[in-house]
């Protein structure tokens, strides 16, 4: 019923109408994802909510909460042909798609992320990053330089050019160390 995920770099895969269950990413209002995913299920869907627990520090006390690992999202499983349905439900704002195509979420994802979750590990919301971003390192030595994304085997590095040498040095850092970061025009 509610499980917890955590981000995963796939792409989505775009739905043709069918009976085929699958997994669909539906919008909700902010705050409303644990009332939406019970309403869903007690509609009879098969819901799957991302939460990761986490510490929130006030100036009186500390507390531990459960969130959602994607705000304003919950996952939902149903067969494309009964999106309409889905969608009259109170608290559902839209099925995610790209332009007017309707996507879903593959099993592997769902599967992928199920077990993070049930892994017992700490997860966590992270920033979508891909080989070729532009990245900012946040701690070390090299906090503050920007570069290039990459993958070596299995090691990340961020790539920094000298255009008019045509030449690239490469430092290998830490992956919770870099996030994107907006490309200034005159650097590349």
């Amino acid at each position: 019923m509610h499980n917890q995920i955590a981000g995963v770099d796939q792409q989505l895969s775009i739905e043709t109408p069918g009976s085929a269950l699958r997994w669909f990413a539906v919008t909700v209002h902010h705050q409303h994802e644990k009332a939406l995913a019970r309403h869903l299920a007690d509609l009879g869907l098969e819901t799957f909510l991302p939460l990761y627990r986490t510490r929130r520090i006030w100036s009186d006390r500390v507390k531990e909460l459960e969130l959602p690992l994607f705000p304003r999202y919950v996952f939902v499983r149903f067969a494309f042909r009964n999106r309409t349905e889905v969608l009259r439900t109170p608290g559902v704002r839209t099925i995610v798609g790209r332009g007017k195509e309707t996507a879903y979420v593959t099993e592997p994802e769902i599967a992928a992320l199920k077990a993070m979750v049930s892994s017992g590990l700490p997860v966590e919301p992270w920033p979508y990053l891909r080989i070729g971003d532009w990245v900012r390192i946040t701690y070390g030595p090299l906090r503050g330089l920007e570069g290039v994304l990459v993958r070596q085997k299995d090691s990340w590095r961020v790539v920094v050019s000298v255009h008019l040498l045509q030449r690239s040095v490469a430092a290998e850092v830490d992956r919770f160390v870099i996030t994107p970061a907006k490309r200034i025009p005159g650097k590349a």
